[in-house]
């Protein structure tokens, strides 16, 4: 049985962009494809309605972080039966049992694609995009019980440190994994998502993927937020760092169906970091995380980050 081949990674690391790739890879249009048809090429399995089809009526309630993990086997079970094709799924969980109860499903996994970023820019972009201080969000980082979710439209979803949901995905044994830095994949774009393409099993045309690397670019998203808005952007109403004020005086927001949210196409750019982040913070970022990002070339033989 074919079964889900999952798109992961932490959160703020590339994600939305391999699945903006592999839509315009697919699809092979003479214009890209819009951002908030994304969803029909990869869904994700965050969203609170999957587990609500799942139970047959509405969840009026926050569930139980059991009661998550329960549902999410069926949720992903339900991904796996879907098509006789591969389902490419997005997640941010790591691989982890909660409540003895595993948080990516064995049975309805047919392999991953890993996506990671360096943790230094990780943080900006994971502070800006949910509302908190560089410090808090190197953090939640550093933090073995992060998580994410438990709002009106995503279920909890278990992140882990940067380097604990690392290590989960890339050491998963047995797992046939394909793993993207998002560093290659803005500096050696053509090498990097030909390998992608070759993991997919997809025809291997050269015009095609140059022309989904184009269609797929933080230019074209970010363009397409402020044109349309993006259904995955957080609402400025539910944005913590906004809570209370108008969102009129809510800065860096793009209208989705006539409502403020925050921006979800941000910079982008490698080694933002370096200008935003103190020493003092870097050094928090590099020990926490030193060992996995030597591992992974995200510090030379001195120790110094390289990107």
């Amino acid at each position: 049985m074919p079964g889900v081949l999952w798109l992961a990674s932490y959160p703020k690391s590339g994600n939305t962009w391999v699945r903006a790739f592999i839509a315009n890879y697919l699809v092979n249009a003479d214009s890209p494809v819009p951002i908030n048809d994304l969803p029909e090429f990869v869904k994700g399995d965050g969203p609170k309605h999957f587990y609500e089809e799942v139970l047959g009526f509405p969840i009026t309630k926050p569930l139980s972080p059991k009661e998550t993990q329960e549902l999410r086997l069926l949720v992903h079970k339900k991904f796996a039966h879907e098509s006789q094709n591969t389902t490419i799924v997005k997640t941010h969980n790591a691989i982890a049992y909660l409540d003895d109860i595993p948080t990516i499903n064995p049975e309805a996994t047919e392999g991953a694609v890993y996506i990671m970023r360096n943790p230094l820019d990780v943080a900006l972009s994971y502070a800006h995009h949910y509302g908190m201080t560089h410090d808090e969000a190197i953090e939640r980082l550093g933090s073995e019980e992060n998580a994410l979710g438990g709002t009106e439209r995503q279920v909890l979803q278990f992140l882990g440190s940067w380097s604990q949901h690392v290590r989960s995905w890339i050491e998963a044994p047995g797992l046939k994994v394909h793993v993207m830095r998002y560093e290659d994949m803005l500096l050696e774009p053509s090498d990097s998502f030909s390998g992608l393409v070759k993991f997919l099993e997809l025809p291997e045309e050269p015009e095609r993927r140059e022309k989904a690397i184009e269609f797929s670019s933080f230019k074209t998203l970010a363009g397409q937020e402020r044109s349309q808005g993006f259904i995955e952007a957080v609402p400025a109403r539910e944005h913590a760092a906004f809570r209370g004020k108008s969102v009129e005086t809510v800065p860096q927001t793009a209208r989705f169906r006539g409502e403020n949210r925050i921006r979800f196409f941000r910079s982008g750019k490698l080694g933002a970091w370096r200008d935003q982040l103190t020493e003092e913070q870097v050094s928090r970022v590099v020990d926490d995380h030193r060992e996995v990002m030597e591992a992974h070339g995200y510090l030379d033989e001195r120790g110094a980050p390289v990107f």
